[in-house]
């Protein structure tokens, strides 16, 4: 029972964290309000992935939540890449639209990168554009992906200073690991970014005070490799069979092997009940922000 109630003070609990987020948009939104105006997202969803099709209706309900205002745009996967560039170029010169989400992944014949360039800076509430990425790597207030603006709100929350610390990111996408590098860089961190072509790659994080998990491989980092009293970030969300059940059924772990890592770490994130929940917390921040910019 002792064991139970150290390991629980050790997580980094996503849903208390994104709660006081969501708490602070919703009551900035209700100021924006007053002042007549209203908070828009705008949702491009992209034929009938099942798993973007869960996300757009979570990323929906919290837009009800806080009170932001939702726009969806369910679109035939058969679409053409003019016509879905069309519809974003409407939604730039619409003045009562604040950001705009696109959700990946699009059907091959249409280019994410022209999509993303094409959204203008200001409603970009993915923070990918590369104008928002450019500023990043400026250290000049921007939009900011979401997953790494979570997971730099979920570390704040355990470490006062980041200053100096060691840092590891595991992955190199421009979602995640990339403009992660660069916010514990802009915090002061010294900064090292691994991937799946690292060599020794248990000798880095075995270095790390911090270690951010974004490399989507289930258990990948073994607790023998961690730091004791790091800090652990675990961003993976992966479904693997559930062997306990003895049956078929699916349980999602992240990246890193929690049940031993929490017995050796200072502090980390669960999966699920993690960053998840921070990353659906900040698109409602973004969109916010970013009606702030075009007010």
């Amino acid at each position: 029972m002792a064991n139970k109630e150290i390991n629980a003070e050790k997580i980094i609990d996503g849903k208390i964290i994104s709660s006081k987020v969501l708490k602070e948009v919703s009551e900035s939104i209700i100021q924006i309000k007053s002042n007549g105006l209203e908070p828009c997202l705008a949702v491009v969803l992209v034929g009938n992935d099942p798993a973007s099709s869960v996300y757009v209706r979570n990323k929906k309900l919290m837009c009800e939540k806080v009170g932001i205002k939702s726009i969806d745009f369910n679109l035939d996967e058969r679409i053409s890449e003019e016509e879905l560039l069309d519809i974003i170029i409407n939604l730039n010169k619409d003045k009562t639209t604040n950001g705009i989400l696109v959700q990946f992944p699009l059907p091959s014949h249409i280019d994410k990168q022209k999509i993303i360039n094409t959204i203008s800076p200001d409603k970009d509430v993915d923070g990918l554009h590369p104008i928002n990425a450019g500023r990043l790597m400026n250290n000049v207030e921007t939009l900011v992906p979401c997953t790494p603006q979570g997971c730099m709100i979920m570390l704040r929350t355990c470490l006062d200073d980041l200053s100096g610390k060691n840092a590891v990111v595991i992955g190199r996408s421009n979602l995640v690991g990339r403009p992660m590098c660069q916010l514990l860089t802009n915090s002061d961190c010294t900064v090292t970014q691994v991937h799946s072509k690292t060599i020794n790659i248990e000798d880095f994080i075995s270095q790390a005070d911090i270690l951010i998990a974004a490399i989507g491989i289930p258990k990948f980092v073994r607790a023998e490799w961690l730091k004791d009293r790091s800090v652990i970030i675990d961003v993976g969300i992966n479904r693997i069979s559930d062997k306990s059940e003895g049956n078929n059924k699916k349980k999602l772990v992240g990246d890193v092997d929690f049940d031993e890592a929490i017995k050796k770490v200072a502090a980390i994130t669960p999966v699920p009940g993690g960053v998840g929940l921070m990353t659906v917390a900040c698109l409602m921040r973004n969109t916010l922000i970013a009606t702030t910019l075009q007010m």
